[in-house]
């Protein structure tokens, strides 16, 4: 009689449990569309699922070797298979090392803060130009409205190294070489971003509250402040995670622009490491720069983190709205 009390709280706990999954699987049942409904074969979903997992494989594939790699001294990084990890675990003291002055060639540390400086900036300032000249293209009419956009979309087509040489000599001009705002500046334009962001106003923000706003007397600042702005939130994620990722990952042209270490961004610090490893063959900068290498992408890797909550939102407006 006192085991089968014992027992009691026990069985009680399992079958609780096996109500409860039985209620998720109903409530998952009853909100899951079926596939009929969307017009989709199963073999079509299997296809392209498979295709999206080896997508997301092939993208995970190096950042898998960085992550390894960085817990590896300088033989085993050589001598080791690269997408496993082998003894010792370096990875504490490769951390320590990447924030040192290495041979005088410059600090990492100083490349991080000039590239988030550069970042925050230049996708801060490219975000406000793209909204305002989206929303100008989406809910103005002006004479030439259309071949003024055509023209912005235009110059897509011109490859940035065409430019790269006149806008040296521009800058040289006005003194903006080995000045962060030389690389700032160019920074702020966005062609991509005033594109995405005249298409998401014109289907986010209607143009019946725009012209309400204006009845009741609201000045057209405080109407794209107090109006657009809100519902253009989706949308300006979308930009400033493009414009930062953009910045962060320049190359070309804070090399072309700066020659000191001082105001180097990571991508070309990085690439100084590289060029002075191979040139030298001090192979002691190699675990720095893959370690370096995995510092760089936790930043952007939080960002889309951080952004991705907005894009649902936007997506869960549209689905009410539209």
């Amino acid at each position: 009689m006192s085991s089968w009390t014992w027992d009691l709280p026990k069985v009680t706990w399992i079958e609780k449990r096996r109500e409860a999954r039985r209620r998720r699987r109903e409530e998952l049942e009853r909100t899951t569309i079926p596939l009929r409904l969307y017009g989709v074969r199963r073999g079509t979903v299997v296809v392209v699922t498979v295709v999206s997992v080896l997508f997301a494989i092939f993208t995970l594939i190096p950042i898998a070797w960085i992550v390894i790699n960085s817990t590896k001294t300088q033989p085993r990084l050589f001598s080791s298979f690269g997408f496993w990890f082998a003894a010792p675990f370096h990875f504490i003291q490769n951390f320590k090392d990447l924030f040192k002055n290495v041979d005088g060639e410059g600090i990492f540390t100083h490349w991080f803060v000039n590239t988030a400086l550069y970042a925050v900036l230049g996708g801060g300032g490219a975000t406000a130009l793209s909204a305002l000249g989206g929303y100008a293209f989406a809910r103005f009419e002006f004479p030439g409205r259309k071949v003024l956009f055509f023209a912005v979309l235009a110059s897509l087509l011109i490859p940035v190294t065409a430019v790269s040489l006149p806008l040296y000599f521009v800058f040289a001009k006005v003194h903006l070489v080995n000045s962060i705002w030389g690389f700032i500046l160019p920074s702020m334009v966005s062609v991509v971003g005033v594109y995405l962001m005249r298409i998401f106003i014109e289907a986010s923000v209607p143009v019946e509250l725009i012209e309400a706003a204006r009845m009741d007397g609201a000045s057209e600042f405080m109407i794209f402040l107090r109006i657009a702005v809100p519902l253009m939130v989706p949308g300006l994620m979308t930009v400033l995670l493009l414009s930062v990722v953009g910045i962060w990952n320049n190359y070309f042209l804070p090399l072309l622009l700066f020659s000191k270490a001082s105001l180097y961004p990571l991508t070309v610090g990085l690439g100084f490491w590289g060029s002075h490893a191979s040139v030298s063959g001090d192979q002691l900068l190699y675990p720095l720069l893959v370690m370096g290498g995995l510092m760089t992408l936790l930043p952007l890797v939080l960002l889309f983190l951080f952004v991705q909550r907005y894009w649902r939102a936007g997506a869960l407006i549209g689905s009410i709205t539209g």
